[in-house]
């Protein structure tokens, strides 16, 4: 180990070549026209899996439950898949961010090698948080029941006394059922902050890059500060976030294990989009101090996370249809019962491939020391959370209008090329090797 250290590269830095970036411009030009084609075929009514019938008496009954029925606008689907995935890959932003910081926090010395890959993720939040204000702004009054002035007028039919009774939270301190305003600068504020921190951790971990004098931790310790400050606030901005653009799609519904969930499934993601660049990286000839000790951690999280995910998912399942409170159920009986039953294998088929695929194929070492395992399983990972935030949003928002047809599609492969070319563009940047880190010689040399 010795011999090999004195060969590696520390000083490497990743190349996004001119053939990498024409591959994803034209995979966000795809995306992109697909998106507009796909636009305009749910506004005719086309690429829907509408229930008849007992889909259509369901949704009446679940609007009238909300407050007053609201006649459903083809729009809604075109913004509800832009919601969705620019909250999805803003917690995978996030998220990476998050793994960076518990890494400073926990004097982490085996992910010093790769530390710069997941600290790439977070400059994507503010194209992320671009998208969730614009939609919001033209696609609010459709996505968000709550928004619907007529609730809160009292004495009329359409009056929803449990929303009165929430509508500060949204409102204050305007009058109920006018502009959120708390709900609006609360969504900055998430984003300010978390962009502020991110850009303070990511500016002096490349500082950290030019020091001459050895032994000097500067940069390395204020890292540990803000890191901890980043820990404490994301940790509970996190769950608020959830509620407000996740939770509150569903405006009655609540469960106190919401954040906990959002975080599971983002988190679980982001390790899943972390080793599959890794093992990109590695396979162009990079991080060659990445060794199969490293990826076995990585397969440990994606492992041990997927359990978490579990866990949590069934605790919320279990308690809710047990205790069958009107507020806590209807959540379950949109995505399994009413809606003609449209999103019912979704619910089967996001617990198979969430749980018993990562379970199955990761629970021996050497597959979570394999290349090849870790591909298959980060993908099989990141599609089924992916799948996980679809029935989060989408249910609540279109109810029986949604589908997975070409406007899905595309707006999958728009963000998920943006996502990787913003990453890409960040990475190579600047040293692909975090050279000084005082821990470096640790993760070199890591061995389980």
């Amino acid at each position: 180990m010795a011999e090999a250290h004195v060969h590696y590269n520390l000083e490497e830095r990743y190349v996004f070549t001119p053939e990498q970036k024409k591959k994803l411009l034209m995979g966000i030009g795809i995306g992109a026209v697909l998106f507009v084609i796909g636009a305009i075929l749910v506004y005719l009514g086309i690429g829907s899996h509408e229930a008849h019938g007992a889909a259509h008496e369901g949704t009446k009954g679940a609007h009238a439950a909300g407050g007053g029925e609201h006649h459903y606008n083809p729009l809604t689907r075109i913004w509800a898949n832009l919601w969705l995935n620019a909250t999805f890959f803003t917690y995978i932003s996030a998220m990476g961010v998050l793994f960076v910081a518990i890494q400073y926090v926990a004097y982490a010395g085996w992910s010093a090698s790769i530390r710069r890959v997941s600290e790439s993720f977070g400059a994507f939040l503010p194209f992320t948080g671009a998208v969730l204000l614009i939609v919001f702004f033209l696609g609010g009054h459709d996505l968000f029941h709550w928004t619907h002035h007529d609730l809160y007028e009292k004495g009329k039919k359409t009056f929803d006394s449990i929303l009165y009774n929430k509508s500060a939270y949204f409102f204050a301190p305007l009058e109920a059922g006018s502009f959120p305003l708390f709900w609006f600068i609360r969504l900055i504020a998430y984003f300010g902050i978390w962009y502020t921190l991110y850009t303070v951790i990511r500016n002096n971990s490349i500082k950290e890059d030019y020091i001459t004098q050895k032994g000097d931790f500067t940069y390395h310790k204020k890292n540990i500060t803000f890191s901890a400050i980043f820990i404490v606030i994301f940790g509970y901005t996190e769950s608020t976030s959830a509620w407000d653009w996740i939770m509150s799609i569903d405006a009655h519904w609540y469960s106190t294990m919401f954040g906990w969930y959002v975080f599971a499934s983002s988190w679980v993601s982001a390790l899943a989009i972390l080793t599959l660049a890794v093992v990109f990286l590695k396979d162009q000839g990079y991080l060659k101090m990445v060794n199969e000790n490293h990826l076995h951690d990585l397969g440990k999280f994606m492992f041990g996370f997927s359990v978490f995910w579990t866990y949590i998912w069934f605790s919320q399942f279990l308690l809710q249809n047990y205790s069958n409170i009107p507020e806590e159920i209807v959540y379950w009986d949109e995505r399994m019962e009413k809606l003609g039953g449209v999103y019912t294998p979704l619910v089967i088929f996001n617990v198979a491939v969430n749980f018993i695929f990562p379970f199955l194929f990761l629970m021996t070492r050497d597959a979570k020391r394999k290349s090849i395992f870790l591909k298959v399983t980060a993908f099989g990972i990141l599609m089924g959370h992916y799948l996980d935030f679809y029935m989060m949003i989408m249910p609540g928002t279109t109810k029986e209008h949604g589908g997975f047809f070409i406007l899905e599609m595309g707006t999958i492969l728009l963000f998920a090329c943006s996502f990787v070319y913003v990453f890409a563009t960040t990475l190579a940047k600047t040293n692909l090797i975090a050279k000084n880190h005082p821990m470096m010689e640790e993760s070199l040399h890591h061995n389980i």
